[in-house]
């Protein structure tokens, strides 16, 4: 099967419909994010634009992880889509819910990979073109052939970690960094982060061996996409919870703040502070 062959005209318009949704989805919760925060958190109108715009660029960034990691999920371990049956091999399934779950999540990776473009480098830098720039690529494949959707659900449900790195930029910048909040999130965040974005992916890379008579099936261009992207992102998750498992020892050396640093001289001090902003720093991926 190719891409010429699985493009009917009524699933192109389909699919159209859908990337536009997932647009307008991110435009109606940036909005709404910045009229609900105005409202209901005093601390919102005193930050500084640059600041207004990331808030509630992860606003939408948050609302599109909770529907894509529901969406991932149910098509995964509820639906009976991705089972080896007498209608084909599970390689080269798909439904309209499954396609439509993906268009949506395009809309949102072409909206935020337009903002951070915009806006560069207030949103993020070359790491985060670089990952958005290879899910699209991913996503409009497999959308477009049909085929490899399980394996694209199950890199798509990592987004279920996002929430956790969005709050903890949130609690940031509202500067409370000392509430249990924020202790509690970033332990969740680490071990969220550990099953999703780096034991998911072992899974991942052990079912693509095991099942690789099936792998081989997909079209040309898909088939090295799927052996090549997955180990990029796979690094680049490797990469991000090397940093988070760093700042979590850093803050535990911290304890109690900058009494726990009073007697080891000011510029061990400063070096501590600096060394502890990359944990602190957003991880907006992951998108």
């Amino acid at each position: 099967m190719d891409i010429a062959g699985h493009a009917a005209p009524i699933k192109k318009l389909h699919w159209l419909s859908s990337v536009f949704c997932g647009i307008l989805m991110c435009k109606i919760v940036y909005d709404l994010t910045a009229a609900i925060s105005a409202l209901f958190f005093k601390g919102y109108n005193k930050l500084n634009n640059k600041e207004k715009l990331e808030w509630n660029n992860r606003g939408f960034s948050t609302f599109h992880a909770f529907v894509v990691a529901a969406g991932s999920l149910y098509l995964l371990l509820f639906s009976d889509l991705f089972v080896d049956d007498e209608d084909g091999l599970f390689i080269n399934k798909s439904s309209t819910l499954s396609d439509t779950v993906l268009g949506v999540s395009i809309g949102y990776f072409l909206s935020d990979l337009t903002l951070i473009l915009y806006h560069y480098p207030a949103l993020g830098g070359v790491e985060y073109i670089l990952h958005h720039g290879l899910s699209m690529f991913s996503i409009i494949q497999s959308l477009l052939s049909g085929q490899a959707q399980f394996y694209i659900f199950m890199v798509l449900f990592t987004e279920i970690t996002t929430p956790f790195v969005n709050l903890r930029w949130h609690l940031d910048v509202a500067e409370l960094k000392n509430s249990k909040l924020y202790i509690y999130n970033g332990v969740a965040l680490f071990f969220g982060w550990l099953v999703a974005r780096i034991i998911l992916f072992v899974f991942l890379f052990c079912h693509m061996f095991l099942h690789f008579d099936q792998v081989r099936k997909v079209y040309p261009l898909g088939f090295y996409s799927l052996i090549a992207i997955p180990p990029v992102l796979s690094m680049m998750n490797s990469f991000w919870f090397w940093k988070i498992a760093r700042g979590m020892i850093l803050q535990k050396e911290k304890g109690g703040g900058f009494k726990k640093i009073e007697g080891v001289g000011f510029k061990k001090a400063i070096n501590l502070s600096k060394q502890a902003k990359l944990y602190n720093s957003p991880f907006k991926l992951l998108t």
